[in-house]
């Protein structure tokens, strides 16, 4: 891939008009709201500090918006006219692909390589033996990115696109379903894209459902969010108010007193050691003082209250 960045001499950066731009790879791009809205305030409070990346586009006047997507969006939010550039001069295809692999360290992107494969299979005409050779992969990569795309309903795609799905979990959940069932995996997206769940409160519900019964996915699809806080509950540690820690303070010391006084009546002191004897005299008198200094305050308090 070092021989793409040989042939992208660029100039310097130019300010787009929005209207010359084509947003064509719009949808190789996988939305998080999160991102987008911590972009929308840096661009507000400091400007535009990166420019988009653009080719030249077959139509004259016309760029290409390879990278920089977000940005354009929270400048057109913003209200600007236009989006400061800089222009590549490579052919589209090579430019596309050093694009991609420039945002490489993604560790969500396997969805977004598979749309970028296909999109230069459909587009380009690409090999399979061509796209393995560019992006410096086996075949067989090649291969299993197209097939995790050929497998993800284009509707679950679409809430991975918006950012309603978290793409890892897509991959390693939704993927599995659809092989099993696309129909399954498409009601089960419709159902948690508009609560924008964690990747960790999907693999609870992914658990759920391939665990359960006919009856327990259908209570999933109604209300997933009432199944992750009876989970939560679950693993949430019991906690007690003061209140009730006294009373059981009170429940094990009469406990505790009714089963000393039972072995009393049993016999118990007629069998112990001499030595055992003055141990438990002495411990007797322990208890003793404590139960009546604790007595005391309690008439005390009881009193005053």
């Amino acid at each position: 891939m070092i021989g793409l960045v040989a042939g992208c001499a660029d100039g310097d950066d130019v300010e787009i008009e929005f209207h010359r731009l084509d947003l064509r790879y719009e949808a190789l791009r996988k939305r998080s709201p999160h991102r987008e809205k911590q972009l929308l305030a840096s661009l507000a409070e400091a400007g535009q500090l990166f420019p988009v990346v653009v080719v030249s586009a077959a139509e004259a006047d016309r760029y290409v918006l390879l990278d920089g997507y977000k940005r354009v969006r929270a400048l057109r939010r913003l209200a600007a006219d236009a989006v400061r550039s800089t222009v590549w001069t490579l052919d589209e295809a090579e430019a596309l692909l050093l694009e991609r692999v420039m945002r490489s360290a993604d560790p969500d992107g396997a969805l977004e390589e598979g749309w970028l494969l296909c999109e230069l299979r459909d587009r380009f005409d690409l090999s399979l033996t061509e796209m393995a050779r560019r992006f410096d992969r086996t075949p067989s990569w090649v291969s299993r990115r197209l097939s995790l795309v050929a497998d993800l309903p284009a509707s679950v795609q679409e809430h991975v696109r918006q950012g309603t799905i978290p793409a890892h979990a897509a991959m390693r959940y939704l993927v599995p379903l659809a092989r099993a069932k696309a129909a399954d995996c498409e009601r089960l997206a419709v159902a948690i894209a508009p609560l924008r769940l964690s990747s960790r409160q999907i693999a609870e519900i992914y658990v759920a459902w391939t665990s359960g019964s006919e009856a327990t996915r259908e209570r999933l699809l109604a209300q997933p969010l009432l199944y992750l806080r009876a989970q939560e509950e679950i693993r949430r540690p019991e906690t007690k108010s003061p209140a009730r820690m006294f009373l059981d303070d009170l429940e094990i010391l009469g406990a505790v007193a009714r089963r000393a006084s039972r072995r009393v009546r049993e016999g118990v002191f007629s069998r112990l050691l001499p030595p055992e004897r003055d141990e438990a005299g002495q411990c007797a008198a322990q208890a003793r003082g404590d139960i009546e200094v604790f007595f005391r305050r309690w008439d005390q308090e009881s009193a005053h209250a």
